[in-house]
């Protein structure tokens, strides 16, 4: 498949990314904003977000483990409806033990990052559909379009507000932003009707579970885990608790930060390809990621909120290029048969990992330990680079340099 024949099913992918983005940036901050509206406490936050987290842990390890026996399309399709259902049974049930069943098999995403099943099955799609020397900027404008599209749904986290100001029901205003989840869900599901069926595939490259690249995805994902368990502690959902608790923030105050920070980190991506051309994927990862968490836990230390923000967003400006390169470089050790098998098995237990950080994350808040999630996860991802940099430095990549 040449770039003029994918850019159309190119498009179709940065837009439903763009999409499914820019609620999933409004949903992670309104989510414990909306369980607590319900009555809920801290720790029951941090459950349902851990369950959020696993449900699309077990979603992507199916993808990986059967998906090859569908087409893309389909998967994707499927993925569609099951957001639009997610969205509305969010708002159907107000008891804790059906919202918890809902947030597993569901595609709600308490965190910064795109954690669902769409994640394995738009990043196959986008492999097969580039060249070796195009990779690295497509991966690039994909993550850069759900950083600007998350950062803008940041801001939309402001509208509950505003419709209680026309005698909505703060709850009610709430619910109204998951009715717009679910309606987002089914505008994608329209638009993925649109991706060809990949016929390709069946002639040229066939899915395949992983066999000869598998040594190096397992290393890739151990390591991934680490990381990914880090991230846990500090997905968008509880950074928001930390600043509603430690600060006293407003919903729109809230959103505006989030807003930033997510421009930054989308600028960050966007320079990632240039500076991985330069130094080459693994260094980009590593040395742009070791001083992001070192912001991290200078924020929780931070003696008010400005130098908070200053820090959040100089961390902003560095954590995300991790990102493209990342899965440029997963798909660049594997075969072209493996990829999707391969985005899969990195992204679950990167999923299953990061399950474990809200809970115990709104655990140490609950014990009154409000920085402790952010130091202990700042102090473990800078392990988890040293250790990333200390095993793959060997298999280094050029961002340019052609797959297996």
């Amino acid at each position: 498949m040449n770039q003029s024949q994918s850019s159309p099913e190119l498009r179709l992918l940065l837009i439903g990314r763009g999409l499914r983005a820019f609620v999933d940036g409004y949903v992670a901050i309104l989510l414990p904003v909306y369980l607590l509206a319900l009555g809920y406490n801290v720790l029951d936050v941090g459950l349902i977000s851990t369950s959020t987290l696993l449900g699309s842990a077990a979603l992507t390890l199916a993808v990986g483990a059967w998906g090859h026996h569908f087409n893309s399309r389909r998967l994707l399709l499927s993925a569609a409806i099951l957001m639009t259902a997610t969205g509305l049974a969010f708002i159907s049930v107000d008891s804790f033990w059906p919202l918890l069943l809902i947030a597993f098999v569901g595609t709600l995403n308490p965190s910064a990052g795109d954690v669902s099943v769409f994640l394995p099955l738009e990043h196959a799609r986008i492999a097969g559909a580039t060249t070796d020397a195009t990779r690295t900027t497509a991966f690039a404008r994909y993550s850069l379009t759900g950083s600007l599209c998350a950062a803008l749904g940041a801001l939309a986290v402001g509208v509950p507000e505003l419709l209680e100001t026309t005698g909505i029901r703060h709850l009610d205003a709430l619910r109204c932003m998951f009715v717009f989840y679910a309606m987002t869900g089914f505008v994608v599901y329209v638009m993925y009707r649109k991706l060809p069926v990949p016929q390709a595939e069946a002639e040229v490259v066939r899915p395949a579970p992983l066999r000869e690249s598998r040594t190096v995805v397992v290393r890739i994902a151990a390591l991934f885990c680490v990381d990914a368990f880090a991230g846990g502690l500090v997905v968008n959902s509880l950074l928001a608790l930390w600043l509603f608790g430690k600060y006293d923030l407003s919903l729109s105050v809230a959103g505006s930060f989030f807003f930033w920070s997510g421009l930054l980190g989308a600028f960050s991506q966007l320079a990632a390809p240039k500076v991985a051309e330069k130094i080459g994927l693994l260094n980009t990862m590593v040395f742009t990621h070791i001083p992001a968490n070192i912001f991290l836990i200078l924020a929780a230390l931070s003696p008010n909120l400005t130098a908070a923000f200053a820090f959040l967003l100089l961390r902003a400006l560095l954590s995300q290029m991790d990102v493209p390169t990342r899965s440029a470089y997963v798909m660049s050790v594997v075969t072209p048969a493996e990829r999707n098998a391969a985005a899969s098995f990195t992204a679950t237990p990167r999923s299953l990992a990061a399950a474990l950080g809200p809970t115990l994350g709104t655990a140490m808040f609950a014990a009154g330990f409000l920085a402790a999630p952010l130091v202990v996860a700042g102090g473990l991802k800078i392990a988890y680079d040293l250790a990333l940099w200390g095993s793959l430095r060997h298999h280094q990549i050029d961002s340019q340099a052609p797959g297996n």
